[in-house]
């Protein structure tokens, strides 16, 4: 059995906002067509349809499969258009184990609609005698805090990991060994390193199958060089070296980082989604919106806390959840990021909240559960300018004079200056929410 119980790490952000991820994510190849293809353009590409096709790479573990189906393409809005409410829902080290929480969420998925993001790590895929094939950068061969996997744990998880990719959902990467801290940790990895760590995390990916000696099985449908387009960096540690090293690789978006919910902008060439601040019911304070992150301020680092208040505790976590996502819904139409594992921390009851805030937000209207992906793609769609308004909506503000004029003439202009020797003092910044 895989070691579900080595997947989760975390570090501290603050006080108790702590936190616990890391991801990459990726796009299906187009194909290419015969000459005379059914546009009647000579020599144009013949789309090819999802399944049409299956072209082993390297030993097989991985085969190109045609586009992906069951995606949306992008769209542009319309002049005056209300932007959809996106909802990225992520898991962090996804892996099939004895909990069978990825097949799960799987089922949930296609019954509310919503197709996610599977940071597999790929380690996972790697089995314990082979350990010694990977070697983190800063530390000795076969070393790993979160573990490796075993025959049935690959088995199983690279049916999870097929299945969901052909259902819509993006299988990106949580790297490997999950190292956080001053000591080795991926806070102090250089930009070469991290390449090394990507790279490895991809090559467990694409030769499981002769790692493993599991021959026989069916390959992961996809290219992984071409699927693998983001991440979240585990602990949220390291952002900085490793979309450096991203922006070489190919990569289109990061997700290891903090912000409030406004609309999102690119840095240093990727897309920038973060997690992100949300509220905690009953606290005066946000959390992020991880189910680690609220476990940590209910029952510390203690994973079964007082099963008198569990029940409690995954209620505050979906009220907090189902509060950001209201704000945003009839406020700024920002994305809402939500980060998860494949866990039963305090009973489960995270799990639970999870599942009810997909079943309670993806049947809305102009809600789109979809996968970081598609949210970048949409976002590369879009006119920059229309952008540019949107993130100077604050949080859960909607334009005061209606979407339609806001999307078509812009944000009213900025106030004129006081006159000179009537300056108002100014007032000091808002205080940041208090983490406990």
């Amino acid at each position: 059995m895989m070691a579900a119980t080595k997947k989760i790490a975390g570090g501290l952000v603050a006080t108790a906002l702590v936190l616990c991820a890391a991801g990459c994510s990726g796009s299906g190849s187009a194909g290419r067509g015969a000459p005379g293809s059914p546009n009647g353009r000579k020599g144009a590409a013949a789309p090819e349809a999802p399944g049409s096709v299956n072209r082993p790479i390297g030993d097989g573990s991985t085969a190109y499969t045609g586009p992906q189906p069951n995606v949306s393409k992008p769209q542009k809005l319309k002049p005056g258009e209300k932007p959809p409410q996106f909802v990225v829902f992520s898991w962090d080290g996804a892996g099939e184990d004895s909990q069978k929480l990825f097949s799960h969420f799987r089922e949930v998925g296609k019954e509310y609609n919503a197709r996610m993001t599977y940071f597999l790590s790929g380690v996972y895929m790697l089995p314990e005698e082979k350990r010694s094939l990977y070697t983190a950068p800063q530390h000795s061969p076969g070393r790993s805090d979160i573990g490796f996997g075993d025959l049935q744990g690959i088995k199983d998880t690279a049916t999870q990991v097929r299945a969901a990719w052909l259902e819509g959902n993006e299988i990106g990467t949580h790297f490997n060994g999950h190292f956080c801290g001053p000591d080795g940790g991926v806070g102090t990895w250089s930009v070469e390193e991290w390449k090394s760590e990507i790279n490895q995390a991809k090559s467990f990916v694409k030769n499981w199958k002769t790692n493993a000696g599991l021959k026989e099985m069916d390959p992961l449908p996809f290219d992984y060089d071409k699927e693998l387009i983001g991440a979240r960096t585990p602990c949220l540690e390291g952002q900085k070296n490793f979309m450096l090293a991203a922006k070489d690789m190919g990569f289109r978006y990061d997700s290891s980082g903090i912000s409030k919910q406004v609309w999102p902008k690119k840095t240093d060439g990727l897309w920038d989604l973060p997690l992100q601040l949300v509220p905690m019911p009953g606290r005066a304070f946000d959390t992020l919106s991880m189910d680690y992150n609220y476990m940590v301020n209910q029952s510390g680092t203690t994973t079964q806390g007082d099963p008198s208040q569990h029940q409690y505790w995954g209620d505050q976590m979906r009220d907090g959840l189902k509060q950001a996502f209201d704000r945003a819904y009839q406020g700024n139409r920002a994305p809402l990021i939500i980060g998860n594992h494949f866990e039963s921390w305090n009973g489960g009851t995270y799990m639970r909240a999870v599942e009810e805030s997909i079943k309670s937000m993806c049947g809305q209207p102009e809600v789109r559960c979809v996968p970081f992906r598609e949210l970048a793609d949409w976002l590369d769609a879009q006119d920059p300018k229309t952008l540019d308004w949107l993130r100077g909506l604050e949080v859960g503000q909607a334009p005061k004079e209606g979407w339609t004029k806001f999307l078509t003439a812009g944000p009213p202009a900025a106030p004129a200056a006081p006159a000179a020797g009537r300056v108002k003092p100014a007032e000091g910044p808002a205080g940041e929410p208090d983490e406990g």
